[in-house]
């Protein structure tokens, strides 16, 4: 059986990372304002990746936040057996903040919008925006990424699987056929 074609290896991870990072201080001046906040799992450590890349490349120290979504989802009705709700880590206000919302694939859409109805309920930032590693398309609702680290046009039949360090041991990026 042939391997599951590789899309980022360790080093593709660390360049999306550090390019999104270029982009996000670009685009917001004020990184006093500024707080990243990423999506349980794997968003969460591509978050403080991201962050870790802002203050080496300005200097300054960013807030860094974990958002659990689990209750917010609309497939939770459709789940069997009891969801697996884990800790949201917002030690900091958001309001009238630049918040970067992280997340490792951007696909239908719907993590996002369960994420925005999450983070509604911490507070009003003032402005929210989206970063994700890979941007694999198939939108279902009218979601799109500020900042992504690859565009990676797939099948619906297929699926993209993210591997980091801190969860997986490994960094990579891979399509695989779904189960």
């Amino acid at each position: 059986m042939p391997e599951n074609p590789k899309i980022l290896d360790q080093e593709g991870i660390q360049r999306a990372i550090q390019r999104i990072a270029h982009e996000i201080i670009e685009k917001n001046k004020d990184s006093a304002s500024l707080c990243v906040i990423g999506i349980r799992n794997r968003g969460v450590y591509i978050a403080q990746r991201i962050s870790g890349a802002i203050k080496q490349i300005s200097g300054e120290e960013v807030l860094t936040g974990a958002l659990d979504i689990t209750l917010y989802r609309d497939d939770l009705a459709l789940a069997t057996g009891q969801p697996l709700v884990r800790k949201t880590e917002i030690d900091f206000d958001i309001n009238d903040k630049n918040l970067i919302l992280v997340d490792d694939v951007l696909f239908t859409g719907r993590t996002i919008r369960a994420a925005l109805d999450a983070l509604i309920d911490f507070g009003r930032p003032k402005t929210i925006q989206l970063a994700v590693l890979v941007d694999r398309g198939h939108r279902e609702l009218p979601i799109r990424a500020d900042f992504v680290g690859k565009n990676i046009p797939t099948s619906v039949k297929e699926s993209v699987e993210v591997r980091l360090k801190e969860s997986d041991g490994k960094d990579e990026v891979f399509i695989a056929e779904k189960k």
